[in-house]
């Protein structure tokens, strides 16, 4: 088994621990005996291994907005990123703390569709495309009658709360890399047949999902805040909005040519976030747990580069030995902001929990929870 290390100062592969590291560690597991089923933590894919070993499950954002859901605990620890531990409130009740081990833990991605830009961007396809707001529909979740059209908002989970409540009230929907398709279908069930989805922030995850239903790239215009639209709004299908994962752009067709003549039986498979120049040459693309999986099934000896996070690229190296295992890109770093959940940070809000506090608790409106919670129950509710 071997894997490309990525040319930074994080040593993300040393899975041996410091005598400071096995401290916290010990610690962390002591706290976690004693807080008992009043706790819950939940780790993204993407974190570092010294989170994943305390973590109750880990998994991608839908699996772990399910289980956000679906728990009882008083206390969920989310060890991802602030517009998870959002939707994680959102799906609790009130008598539940959600808690973020560092509030600095963002996503640069949610950061590139603000309320007020989406706001504006709204109104103003509305105009451009003479399409109708499902706001004024008296019943959003059911399908349209013939004739009518509407525009669709359908936001990525990397979003914040405001946004999700937007889409919520605007009868829309949130989506996964997991669930994509099915969310879109969805939302063009809604739209009627010359309706509309303006579909935000990731642009890459849109588009490589409409290329795969068949939407033509030109029915698919991208918009960019405070300029407007790369194409005809009038008759489009998806409008994408200009954002884009940071970690995920960085896989390229040159990567994926490079590694086939290195290895010209070996498979590559790719997230969807990726630009899809990238993507449409991978052999499969699809959300973490589509990676998790895809790797699992392949035969032993077979040599796969994955285009995602480092951290997740790691473990499965680790996890299947008779496999060749690589990064696509061999100078990845980790997520910079997932990296910001260290250990000590955990263990701190778990000491201030047992303190009687209530550390770092993430906290969203209420004004803002009843769109947010329709549109994420809209997604829980499709599977695929």
């Amino acid at each position: 088994m071997t894997i490309s290390l990525p040319a930074c100062s994080v040593d993300f592969m040393d899975t041996s621990l410091s005598p400071e590291e096995q401290d916290i560690a010990a610690r962390i597991t002591e706290l976690k005996q004693q807080l008992g089923d009043d706790l819950l933590i939940l780790g993204h894919h993407y974190q570092r291994d010294s989170i994943v070993m305390h973590a109750d499950f880990l998994g991608d954002s839908f699996m772990l907005s399910q289980k956000a859901a679906e728990s009882t605990a008083k206390y969920i620890v989310f060890c991802g990123v602030h517009f998870m531990a959002e939707s994680a409130d959102i799906l609790t009740t009130e008598e539940q703390i959600v808690i973020l081990p560092n509030m600095r833990a963002g996503c640069s991605m949610a950061d590139m569709a603000t309320f007020a830009e989406v706001d504006v961007a709204w109104k103003e396809i509305i105009e451009q495309s003479g399409l109708s707001d499902p706001i004024n529909r008296d019943n959003p979740d059911s399908p349209v009658e013939e004739g009518q059209s509407f525009l669709v908002p359908v936001t990525y989970m990397n979003s914040s709360a405001e946004l999700k409540d937007f889409v919520g009230r605007h009868g829309g929907i949130v989506c996964t890399s997991t669930n994509a398709t099915g969310v879109l279908d969805w939302a063009f069930e809604r739209a009627g047949k010359d309706g509309a989805v303006l579909f935000f922030p990731d642009q890459h995850l849109g588009r490589n999902t409409g290329t795969k239903m068949g939407i033509a790239a030109e029915k698919m215009p991208t918009w960019i805040p405070n300029i407007g639209s790369m194409g005809e709004v009038k008759g489009s299908r998806i409008i994408l909005w200009h954002g884009f994962c940071s970690v995920h752009t960085r896989f390229t067709v040159e990567q994926i040519e490079d590694f086939r003549q290195r290895y010209p039986e070996g498979y590559v498979v790719i997230h969807p976030e990726t630009p899809i120049e990238s993507v449409q040459l991978a052999d499969a693309s699809g959300s973490t747990q589509f990676i998790r999986n895809y790797v699992a099934d392949l035969p032993s000896g077979s040599a796969v580069a994955i285009g995602t996070e480092i951290n997740m690229v790691a473990r499965l190296a680790n996890e299947h030995p008779d496999k060749h295992i690589e990064c696509l890109d061999p100078e990845i770093c980790p997520c910079s902001t997932m990296y910001m959940i260290h250990p000590a940070y955990l263990m701190d809000v778990l000491e201030r929990i047992i303190d009687g506090e209530k550390p770092n608790q993430v906290t969203v409106p209420e004004e803002i929870q009843q769109g947010s919670l329709l549109a994420l129950n809209r997604m829980l509710s499709i599977l695929k």
